[in-house]
């Protein structure tokens, strides 16, 4: 059986974002409408939801954005191959 080890926590980073809130940058683009966000301090990830609001990333809100990115990429590229094959009349 493995031994679970306390890590440490402390990180001046995550005290500065307790502080001073976290600082977003956008990480990846999902569809028109969804993106992933970073901290650029901590590194906490954050995206929108369906109100249109931030929310803290989690395993299923990852599992759900890679789905929706899928499809949008499949979608664009069917798009794209249809309107550039398209004869003029």
């Amino acid at each position: 059986m493995k031994k679970n080890t306390p890590t440490s926590t402390f990180s001046f980073s995550k005290i500065y974002c307790s502080l001073f809130s976290h600082n977003y940058l956008l990480s990846k683009n999902i569809t028109d409408h969804i993106k992933e966000y970073t901290c650029s301090h901590c590194g906490k990830q954050a995206t929108i939801n369906s109100k249109g609001q931030l929310e803290a990333m989690t395993p299923r809100l990852k599992e759900i954005n890679d789905a929706l990115a899928f499809v949008h990429a499949k979608k664009q590229a069917r798009v794209n191959r249809d309107t550039t094959f398209q004869a003029a009349s």
